[in-house]
């Protein structure tokens, strides 16, 4: 009887270990891109990490959710349907005030002169007149996404600050224009007065900055820097994590951490690709770097 017994507690035992080994062994990888530029670009620029990913840890599949917004990818994280995404700071408060134990911050972008901030600058057609955003009073303001940190909530709390007013007063209207290439085009087309969007702030005016949207743009020609004219920038801005669903555990948050730290490095033109522009690497950031933008979007939008 002792021996079955003994047998017994070591087969559970040896099935307690082969389901924790199935469970940490992912056949999928699932990644979500976040909106802002056209799909066939954001899948073209991903499509190295791919091949990466595959390759360094053995997923037979790695499928690429290019989300039509910023909400689809924060849902696809809450949900469960993705493991893994970058977010910007705006979108890691929407995940982490609806559910804090959904994923893990696990590193951020570090800017070329050592900085992990970026800035939300308004800008415009220098044919306007306008040169700083007091010159937009009664003006067309674009936004980017509603959970976008330098495309809304942060000119949403901090243009006030320079105005005097709320923005729905100071200006004439305001309105979403579907991610942040689409803001900066509808302000290169004049469809609307000044757009706000994500800029490293650093470097030339006449490159579009080290990097964010305006230098994405620039750099595929679709917008000529001489014709534009910055008008008004934000306080530094955290920049966005990229984050783990929690439920994988704590090792691949190691493993995938290790493996992104490496990434500009081991396949440079890889990471500037997937991350838009000119960056320094990556460096390690935990969830206290973010709650600062927490509270201010639980005080100014909510969840």
């Amino acid at each position: 009887m002792l021996k079955k017994a003994l047998f017994a507690a070591t087969a559970l035992v040896a099935l307690a270990v082969g389901a924790a080994a199935n469970a940490a062994d992912l056949k999928e990888f699932r990644v979500g891109i976040l909106g802002g530029e056209n799909e066939a670009d954001r899948l073209r620029n991903y499509a190295c990490l791919s091949d990466h990913l595959k390759k360094e840890f053995g997923f037979e599949k790695v499928s690429l959710f290019p989300a039509a917004d910023y909400n689809g990818v924060i849902q696809g994280l809450l949900g469960g349907t993705l493991d893994f995404a970058e977010l910007g700071a705006s979108g890691y408060a929407a995940v982490a005030i609806k559910d804090p134990k959904a994923v893990t911050p696990i590193l951020t972008t570090q800017q070329t002169d050592g900085s992990t901030g970026y800035y939300s600058i308004g800008l415009a057609l220098k044919s306007s007149g306008i040169k700083t955003i007091m010159d937009a009073k009664g003006k067309k303001l674009g936004y980017a996404d509603p959970d976008s940190t330098s495309g809304y909530l942060v000119p949403l709390t901090q243009i006030p600050k320079t105005t005097g007013v709320p923005n729905d007063k100071f200006f004439g209207s305001t309105q979403f224009n579907g991610g942040h290439e689409n803001n900066l085009l509808a302000a290169y087309d004049g469809k609307v007065d000044v757009a706000v969007d994500d800029s490293s702030g650093v470097g030339d005016f006449k490159d579009g900055y080290t990097s964010g949207t305006f230098r994405k743009e620039v750099d595929k020609g679709a917008v000529d820097p001489n014709k534009l004219v910055e008008v008004w920038r934000s306080p530094l801005i955290p920049n966005g994590p990229l984050v783990v669903r929690n439920a994988l555990g704590t090792e691949w948050q190691t493993k995938l951490a290790d493996f992104f730290m490496k990434l500009p490095t081991t396949d440079a033109k890889c990471f500037n690709a997937i991350e838009g522009g000119d960056f320094k690497g990556y460096v390690k950031v935990t969830p206290e770097f973010y709650n600062a933008v927490i509270d201010v979007r639980k005080a100014a939008i909510g969840g």
